[in-house]
């Protein structure tokens, strides 16, 4: 007798994702951009000798920030474990000079660095150097790192020509951890007036939509007992799980098109014999801005507490293990600055509704963004039909054209710190921008009525 499904479909491996909406949008935006551009300066920043004079750096630098952005590459370290990239940046520094704070405000894997007045306006330039278990820099850290010290090293080799202070911070940790937040809180943006970074994409754009970003671990407790003989004497903490999984789904109805929830199953049981006492669930919650994402943790602390009471079993919340991400605040005057000094090195930055904005994730520097003036600028080194934290991006940022962009982007992270140090107007008008958007935000403190 043949088994029934021996005529079915292969169900051993999984059906694979037809890509039909990414090349639909990544053609849409092609159409779209022919025409479209960014809002550019309209100061005058730096003057052209100074500007000149940090092209030939980064020039100089060359060799050295492409041997580093491949080594990285090679030697991906995870979340708080970057100790031989931290070493291997902050070795970089010191070789041009300059001291290093390593193990900086409170992290063993986090970097300082310093140059010019101190006596004058300070900007920060940061970089990341965590990679993703299992695919390494598949999220184009190693880019990160790179660009972000070939501009303070070609800042450094004009710093007796700044008005000002420029401070590099190697900030571990953004993938999950809140590197940035953790140096916060110890003093790492204390006396920072703007702060500008770069992130490697399939898209040029200075001020792309990041959605805030907050953790919930719900652990629920039951009643054990054995699941045939006596289920009635148990309190089965794993269908709370499954009660609340479900209620997240159906809530997806309710939530904006920009919200996100994720989450996985992370204790289920040990055998389906007996009754399990102890289940627990990790989510992650996504919102584009941060009142979105305090509606949404109130959303999903009642499904978890209705989830237990529909399962009489108890529930413990756990908000932020890691610290919140706040969404990305952009910053129009500094954008419009990234957008004229990147395009002078032949780019096209795209206006941020261009680009689809269901392509966006989280990260620490919205933190930053809502402490100071800044500029989380997407820079492009792949085409639009590959996706980050995947291998393929990994390699996508080592190749010919991601070390193109490294150097690219070094020279605008400094022509853009040396415009808004050496441009009142600039720093007036990107001040105005950030007070008009709310102002600095208590971070810590925003989310603890959850």
């Amino acid at each position: 007798m043949s088994h029934p499904h021996d005529q079915s479909t292969d169900t051993s491996t999984p059906t694979p994702p037809d890509g039909f909406l990414l090349r639909h949008l990544a053609a849409q935006t092609r159409r779209v951009s022919r025409t479209a551009r960014a809002p550019e300066a309209t100061t005058s920043g730096a003057d052209a000798d100074l500007l000149a004079s940090l092209g030939t750096a980064v020039d100089d630098l060359a060799p050295t920030l492409l041997a580093a952005s491949h080594d990285l590459s090679a030697h991906p370290e995870v979340s708080f474990e970057e100790h031989r990239s931290a070493a291997a940046l902050a070795d970089i520094v010191e070789a041009h000079g300059i001291d290093v704070v390593r193990e900086a405000h409170g992290l063993p894997t986090a970097l300082r660095a310093e140059v010019g007045d101190a006596d004058g306006p300070t900007i920060a330039v940061l970089s990341e150097y965590d990679a993703l278990p299992g695919i390494g820099h598949g999220c184009g850290h190693n880019v990160i790192a790179t660009a972000g010290l070939g501009a303070f090293l070609a800042l450094a080799a004009v710093a007796d020509r700044l008005p000002g202070r420029v401070v590099w911070l190697g900030t571990p940790a953004e993938e999950g951890g809140g590197g940035k937040e953790m140096m916060a809180a110890e003093g790492a943006f204390d006396g920072v007036d703007a702060a500008l970074m770069v992130h490697p994409f399939t898209y040029d754009v200075a001020d792309p939509l990041f959605l805030g970003r907050r953790q919930l671990r719900a652990t629920f407790t039951g009643i054990t007992s054995h699941a045939s003989a006596q289920p009635f004497m148990g309190r089965n903490a794993l269908d709370a799980v499954n009660l609340m999984y479900t209620g997240v789904g159906l809530h997806r109805q309710q939530m904006p098109p920009t919200d996100r929830v994720h989450g996985v199953v992370t204790a289920g049981g040990e055998r389906p014999n007996v009754i399990p006492e102890h289940a627990e669930m990790l989510f992650y919650l996504r919102s584009e801005h941060p009142e979105g994402l305090a509606v949404l943790s109130e959303r999903l602390d009642d499904i978890a507490r209705g989830a237990a009471l529909m399962t009489g079993c108890g529930v413990d919340l756990a908000w932020d293990e890691a610290p919140a991400y706040l969404p990305v605040r952009g910053n129009g005057p500094l954008a419009a600055a990234w957008t004229t000094r990147y395009g002078e090195r032949g780019r096209t930055v795209l206006p941020p509704e261009v680009v689809p904005r269901m392509f966006a994730g989280s990260t620490d520097f919205g933190n930053v963004s809502y402490r100071v003036p800044g500029v989380h600028a997407m820079v492009r080194i792949t085409d639009a039909d590959l996706s980050l934290h995947t291998r393929e991006f990994a390699d996508a940022a080592v190749s010919e054209e991601a070390d193109r962009v490294v150097l690219d982007s070094a020279w605008a992270l400094a022509a853009v710190s040396a415009d808004w140090l050496s441009d009142p107007e600039l720093r007036r008008i990107a001040a105005e921008d950030f007070e008009a958007a709310g102002g600095a935000v208590d971070v810590p403190s925003y989310f603890e009525r959850t």
